[in-house]
């Protein structure tokens, strides 16, 4: 739910009001645009009374947002979210580059590719030190070695860090030695692990699930986003079809879809 507040309002009347809606158990936001302010409401919004809100003198304008995300939607957020993560940014102008292995096997290996990645424009060191795999047997990743690697290729090209994390217990190695947090398909629904990666303060890459819906996608961004990190960036990676050929289908149409519906920003 939004309220847009007169442009004469008084700061104390605002104040006021977002002091009365916080005693009804809501979450409430406010921001302040060139024209108007607005308040954001958060949480089970059917229980506030519109009749009340609009005979105050300082409302003028309620908007109900139906979809179940709010901090992602771009009702709440008109202008494109912007990620820094240190001399770059994700989201803007900027044409954001990541590429690497598809798991961390050596760290020759690992150091001669991001020499490689960093010499034809990259920006981001992409590569899995913990890999899930469909069979058990498959190879799983190195784990806290594959980071230290990662590390080390860093130290050496200066290239920024992304790499999958799969459970809440890794939390501490990510958030001191990665750059940005990722979530694979198959954990984009995992809200035990989306929620503690809510409590960082660390950029999260959060895939598509391989069956996802764009709304399911939207609604795992908005579990992080509901436990206070809001720098979460989306990767559409393809989806299951019916081709057995292939082995996803990029849903290309998915990201302008996105990009009208939520602020956040999209990778491919």
């Amino acid at each position: 739910m939004i309220l847009v507040i007169a442009p004469e309002a008084q700061e104390q009347k605002i104040k006021e009001l977002m002091t009365t809606l916080e005693k009804t158990g809501l979450k409430v936001q406010r921001n302040d645009g060139e024209e108007y302010s607005t308040i954001h409401l958060f949480g089970d919004t059917s229980r506030v009374e519109d009749a009340p809100l609009r005979a105050n003198a300082i409302v003028h304008r309620i908007i109900r947002v139906q979809e179940p995300y709010k901090k992602a939607n771009r009702l709440f957020h008109n202008e494109d979210t912007v990620i820094k993560i240190g001399e770059h940014s994700i989201g803007g102008k900027e044409l954001a580059v990541m590429a690497g292995p598809c798991s961390v096997e050596s760290e020759e290996q690992v150091v001669t590719i991001a020499h490689g990645v960093k010499a034809a424009g990259a920006q981001y060191l992409r590569g899995g030190a913990y890999k899930p795999r469909t069979s058990p047997y498959s190879f799983q990743g190195l784990g806290e070695k594959g980071l230290d690697h990662l590390v080390t290729a860093k130290k050496e090209t200066g290239l920024l860090i992304v790499t999958e994390i799969l459970s809440a217990d890794q939390l501490d190695r990510f958030v001191k030695d990665v750059d940005i947090i990722q979530v694979g398909a198959r954990n984009m629904q995992n809200y035990t692990l989306l929620k503690e990666l809510g409590k960082v303060k660390k950029p999260i890459l959060l895939k598509r699930g391989m069956s996802a819906t764009i709304e399911e996608w939207l609604m795992s961004a908005e579990y992080i986003m509901s436990e206070g990190n809001e720098e979460v960036i989306l990767c559409e990676r393809g989806i299951r079809t019916f081709e057995a050929y292939t082995r996803n289908t990029l849903d290309l149409s998915a990201v302008p879809m996105i990009k009208r519906m939520s602020h956040l920003p999209v990778v491919v």
